[in-house]
Formats: C-alpha cells, structure tokens, sequence
C-alpha cells in the first residue's frame, strides 16, 4: 500500500532521523506490529511519541501529526521471548489519518505524506552550518564529560537537515525538548534553536566549573583552618593554656562531683565528659553533648523547706480564697503531718469543678503558703506523649519533656506543678498522654522518673502534683484511682457577692492603684443576677474591672443601679426563661462541665403519624430516657400515643445535654400536657425513672440545686436514693428549698396531679 505503514508508539523516547535506538518488546502486540512490518511494508515503521506520557491508552487525537519514517535494522529474539529490534531514523512525515488495521483492530496504521523540504539560501545555510559546527565544539571544549567523537559524524553530514538531527539526538534534552525538534520542519529554525540551546549549555558548564572551584578552594581553606587550629592547640598546650572544650569539662566534672546522685549514674555521666573532651571541635556530636551534660548536670537536686506552722498556711490560704475548706484543710493536714514524719508522701490533688472557681488560682496560692516554685503544664488537647517525657537525644532538635524542664526552671525538686485540664486528654497514634501521666504522678513509680532526653532516674515523689478537671466523668480511670479527688462546686449568688467585695474588688483598686469605692451589695447582686450567668466568678471579675475603670473614667466615686444601665449596657441575662407557665413544660434541672443549670422540656401532640421528635441538643442517653418515660406511662397510666407525633423540646439548645437527669421532667411534663395542668414554675426535677416507675439515683446534685437556688427554684423534687448527698449542701441552700426525696413516680403523681 502507498504511503502507509504501521504505527508503533513509543512512550518518552524520541528517534530522529538519521538516529539508531535499540528497543526491547515485551508485548503480544508490538511484536505483531514488527512482523507486520517486516513481512509487507520492507521493514519500515511510523514512530510516534505521545504527548501525553502518563496516558496509559492514549487516543488517536493525543498523538501527534509529524512522525519518524524508522527502518528496522535487525531483530533478535531473547530467551524471555521479547523481541529487540534495532531502529534506524529514516524522514520524516506529515500524517493524515490514523485507522486500524483490518485484520486486527489493535494494530494502528496511518497514511503519510513525505514533507517537501524548503529551497534554503545556500549562503545562509552555510554561514549557519558553520556558526552550528563552531559552537558544537565551544560546548565539546567546556564540558569534560562529551566526546568529541560526534564531530567526525557531523562533518560526513550532507545538509544541514541531517546535522541538527544527529546534533539534537546527541544532546542531553529532555523528552519535551527532543519531541520539539522532531516536529520542527524548517532545518534552518532548528539549527537557529540549536546555536541558542549550545550556549546555553556552555553557560551551565561554565558556572558548573564556577561552583566546583570555589568548592575546592573553600575545602582546601578549611584543610588549612584545620591545620592551623591544631598547631595553636599543639603551641598552647606547650604554654599550659586551655581549650574552651577542656575548660567546659572541667566545670562539668566539678559540677559532677557536687552532686548528690547514685554512683552508678556518676560513673556513667563521668564517661560522657569524658567523651566531651575527646571529641574533635569540628564533630556534630560536640554541640548535642554539650547541651545534654548542660541538662543532666543543671538538673535541681535540692528542696525548698516547708513552713512548720500550718495555721499560718491555713491564713494565707484565706487571705487569697474564699471558702474551697476541704482543699486549705488537706494541705495544712500535709504539713502538719510532715512536721512529724518526714517521709510522708506527697499528696496528689485533683481539683474538679467548673470554670471560673478558682482551680488554678488556689493552686498558686498553695505554692505561695508552701514557699515553694510554681510551674503549670497544660495537657488540654494533648495527644504526644514526648511533650511530657522528652525525645531521645538521638533526634534531631531533641528535648527533655514539660516535667523537666519545670524542674530546672524552679530551680527546686519539690515544687508545685499544675497539671491542668487532664480531661480534655486525647489519645491517638502519637500515643497516650494518660499513661504517661501515670508514670509521673503515681508515687510508686515516680521515685524512678526516667526522661527519655535525660536517660537517667529522677526522684519525682517530693513534687507537690495538682491537677485539675471540669468534667469527672472524662478524667482517665487509671488516673482517677490514684488522686484525690476534691470538688469545687459552683457559688451561690451570697457567696460570689462575699467574693466580689473582700477579693475582687480589692484585687482590681490594687492593680488600678486606686483609693477603693464603696460597693454597695444590692449594686453586687443587680451584676451577678443581670449580667453574668457562670458557676464561677471569672465574668464577674471581668463585669467589675469593666465597672471600675468606667468610674474612673468619669470621676465617680460612687455607683448606684442608674449608672449600671450607662457604663454596662442593658441586662444580658434574665429568667424569663425559667418563670414561664404552660401545660407541658417543666423545669428540668442538668450539670455538665461548667456548672449547674437550669433548663426546661416542652412536649407536644399532634395528630398524625406516630413518631418521636426530640430537639435542644440532646445526647443519646437522653433520647433514651425520653423512651423509657413514654414506655412507663403506655403500661402504667394507659396513656395512648398512637396516631401522634410526640415532640420533646429542651430549651436552651447552645447546651449539650446528655445525662441520665431528665426522665422524671419528661414523665411530669407529658402528664401536664395530657391532663391538661399547668406544673407550677418554682419546681423543678431531676432523676431518672425506671419501666416501673422507680426514681434511681443521679450525680451532681450539689451543683443542680446551687442552681435551682440561683434561679429562684423553691420545690425540687429529688431521688431518695440521693438523700445521703444533702450533708454536703449548704445550709443556705437546704433553709430556702423544699426538697422532695422520692422512691417512685407514684408519689410525684399523687401530689401534684391528685
């Protein structure tokens, strides 16, 4: 057939004319093409390259529309079975159609036309070939790695054509470079672009032998830096003069040789200044020695002495903190114990409560009775372990961990270190903080603290550990079964206003250094109840500052409850909220991580199809309570639900609720809705109810009717189970509520629905 052939493609690998390549087919297909080649076209094959070299099976549009005329030369067939052809670059052409074969569909064939070279100017084509020649043999000059072997190939070159072709096959151009030439028709152009491509070359290698000079010459300096170093070391050692290295060792071992540690750990820390002395200043391993003697031997070893009197720790507790007794009286019980053993373990104190009680600041001021250092460590989100522990010295930017370096900055081995927000820990494939923790505050094992970076034994045991917590339920077991635990509840409106006026306020004239105003308790209680709503006192203290530097800035001395709506804005905070009154719709009372709160669930019936709709940020356990409560009153009061969406609503949706604390409210405000009576709104409930009825035992009671109290709750109906934990409610709180112990919804329904 004329003017076509078949095509084989050949993927980031260009043949240009007058080029030989060796090519090995592994493939069925590309075998078929060779014998095909072979048997009916004398040999001859079209070579095209994709542009496209990731495209596994590229199109008929992803090829290209110049190809090389290749020539097979020879073909051998390997003990594997493939076939290596030798190809040889014949022309090249312009391709007018892809198709594929008719007796096999996988084969593509193409129709060629043969390209017309241009009549060049034979006085330009020569001043170029000799301009291309020229430069070939500048770029053979200046690059030490080319033959100058292609030069006797070029000079038995007729035309121009043939030696850009054999010049651009000899060049190092990548497949994007190459491909361009093989499309470039005009032997001229090509020739023009070699010249340019030449130079460019020859620029390289120029700045290649650039670099390499100057690196010999920095190598050879640093050879005679050397030298010189270890002649004026060789010379001052003949004077009796000392390195910088001899002289940092010498510290070392007089640093050793004062402290008081184990022998073997001596023995060990010796070897290693040792190894410091010997090494060579030029060695990488100087520096990270250095800085490891630096630590190890910088370590605290000695500890601060505690007061004697603990009525004095007791006072000074005081002066700082309003109430948190069971926290002052568990220290001054540590000292006064300590004053008759020595020995005694130190206690761990985990602190539990809501934001904004006090949990860090009381931690500082015990640090502050005890005369020792303080230092906090925050855990909140943290999930690598070597943070606490260190990395080996090994690594790279290598460190000792948080609890360490505390340690040397206190400058004390028994200092108070804060370890805050251990539940908010998180454990992942970095490791787990939790059990690294242990390590560090169990008294049976941290006596033998080990640091990764330190690599030695550190008595941990003489560190007053606290730790803090809002949440008890998220604190790890294992570390929840060796601290102590102590609660530190939400405050009653009189005891953030006793708060506000014997320490805060003096807190805030002192840093303002201001002559005090005269706060009077109403203006107190009008903040607290309008403007803040917290379990702590963190947005009061913030409410007051603000106060404060508003009556500076007006020359006040005075504030009455006219001038809080003009420096503080409107009220932020009110209880509407809890004093509505409709049918279904009663006070719920909750405790998550922040305090207290109360809380209110709707329900509603309406016709139709029978499903369950629970809304305001519920959890699961929630939605079970809300079934089991549907379930107990289908089986105990006959209540029909069929045909109804029941939807249950919890307000104040910005609050996750998921306890087991709603139950109760749930049963009492469907069975308001149903019997169509209202509950009245200074009640509120909180237990969970079981399929008979029974009202089982809930946690955070103490902080549920702190906030009952808060919220001018005055009935509050409670498990009987739960009776044991009145002891520790406030008489305050227990005097104005009436609490309603109750074994059995029964009793519940007997009272307000009877």
């Amino acid at each position: 057939m004329q003017n076509v052939l078949p095509v084989i493609l050949l993927k980031e690998l260009i043949i240009l004319p007058n080029q030989e390549i060796k090519i090995e087919l592994n493939n069925r297909l590309s075998q078929l093409i060779i014998k095909n080649a072979t048997n009916n076209y004398d040999g001859k094959v079209l070579v095209v390259s994709p542009m496209d070299s990731k495209e596994e099976e590229p199109s008929v549009d992803d090829l290209p529309q110049i190809g090389v005329i290749a020539k097979i030369k020879n073909k051998i067939l390997l003990p594997n079975n493939n076939i290596r052809i030798t190809l040889r670059g014949l022309n090249r052409v312009v391709i007018s159609k892809y198709f594929t074969s008719s007796w096999n569909e996988d084969i593509l064939n193409c129709e060629y036309n043969v390209i017309e070279l241009p009549k060049y100017n034979k006085s330009e084509e020569n001043a170029i070939k000799r301009k291309l020649i020229s430069t070939l043999k500048e770029y053979i000059d200046s690059s030490m790695n080319v033959s100058n072997s292609i030069l006797t190939t070029v000079n038995k070159a007729k035309n121009l054509s043939n030696i850009t072709d054999i010049i651009a096959s000899f060049l190092p151009f990548n497949f994007e470079k190459k491909c361009h030439y093989m499309q470039n028709i005009n032997a001229i152009n090509r020739a023009k672009e070699l010249i340019n491509d030449l130079k460019e070359e020859i620029a390289i290698a120029h700045l290649e032998d650039e670099i390499d000079e100057k690196v010999r010459i920095n190598l050879e300096e640093n050879q005679k830096e050397f030298l010189l170093k270890e002649k004026i070391k060789a010379i001052k050692d003949e004077l009796g003069e000392k390195t910088t290295q001899e002289i940092d060792s010498e510290q070392f071992l007089n640093k050793l040789n004062n402290l008081k540690i184990d022998e073997n750990i001596k023995n060990k820390l010796r070897g290693e200044i040792e190894k410091y002395a010997l090494l060579s200043e030029n060695s990488p391993e100087l520096g990270v020695l250095r800085t490891y003697l630096d630590w190890v031997l910088n370590l605290p070893y000695q500890k601060s002495k505690d007061p004697k009197d603990y009525q004095e720790v007791w006072q000074k507790l005081n002066d700082t903190h309003f109430g948190l007794d069971n926290i002052k009286t568990r220290i001054c019980e540590y000292i006064a114990i300590k004053s008759q053993n020595k020995n005694i373990k130190t206690p761990i104190i985990c602190l539990v409560g809501p934001p904004g009680v006090g949990k860090t600041s009381i931690a500082m001021s015990i640090s502050k009775a005890l005369k020792r250092q303080f230092y906090k460590i925050s855990v909140g989100g943290l999930n690598d372990s070597t943070e606490l522990i260190g990395s080996r010295r090994t690594y790279l930017g290598a460190n000792p961990g948080k609890i360490i370096q505390g340690l040397k900055k206190c400058g004390t081995s028994n200092p108070v270190i804060l370890i805050d927000e251990i539940d908010k820990m998180t454990k992942d494939y970095r490791g787990d903080p939790a059990s690294t923790l242990l390590e560090i505050i169990d008294p049976v094992q941290n006596k033998y603290f080990t640091d990764n970076y330190i690599e030695e034994p550190y008595d941990l045991s003489n560190v007053l550990f606290i730790l803090t917590a809002n949440d008890i339920e998220k604190i790890p077991t294992t570390i929840l079964d060796r601290v102590e635990i102590m609660e530190l509840n939400s405050y009653t409106i009189f005891e953030k206003c006793d708060i506000a006026l014997n320490y805060i306020l003096p807190k805030i004239f002192a840093e303002y250094n201001l002559e005090p105003i005269k706060f009077r308790e109403n203006i107190i209680y009008e903040i607290i109840n309008n403007y803040t709503q917290e379990a702590g006192v963190r947005e009061l203290e913030r409410t007051l500052a603000t106060l404060v530097r508003k009556l500076i800035l007006n020359n006040k001395e005075k504030i009455t409850k006219k001038d809080l709506k003009l420096y503080l804005g409107n009220p932020k905070y009110n209880k509407e909220l809890v004093l509505l009154d409709n049918f279904g719709e009663v006070n719920i009372l909750g405790v998550n991580g922040y305090g207290g709160f109360v809380s209110k669930v709707q329900v509603s019936l309406v016709d139709g199809e029978s499903k369950l709709y629970i809304t305001g940020s519920v959890g699961k356990v929630m939605e079970e309570s809300a079934l089991v409560a549907i379930s107990y009153l289908r089986s105990n009061y006959k209540v029909n639900f069929d045909k109804k969406s029941l939807h249950l609503h919890f307000l104040d949706g910005t609050t996750p609720k998921n306890g087991p604390s709603a139950g109760l409210s749930i049963v009492v405000a469907l069975l308001s809705l149903i019997k169509k009576k209202k509950v009245a709104a200074n009640v509120a409930f909180t237990g969970e109810i079981s399929l008979t009825g029974e009202v089982l035992k809930v946690g955070g009671l103490k902080e549920k009717l702190i906030a009952a109290y808060n919220n001018d709750i005055n009935i509050v109906y409670i498990p009987r189970e739960n009776v044991i934990d009145l002891e520790t409610i406030p008489d305050i709180i227990k005097n104005k509520l009436e609490i309603v112990p109750v074994r059995n919804f029964q009793e519940i329904y007997t009272k307000i629905f009877k």
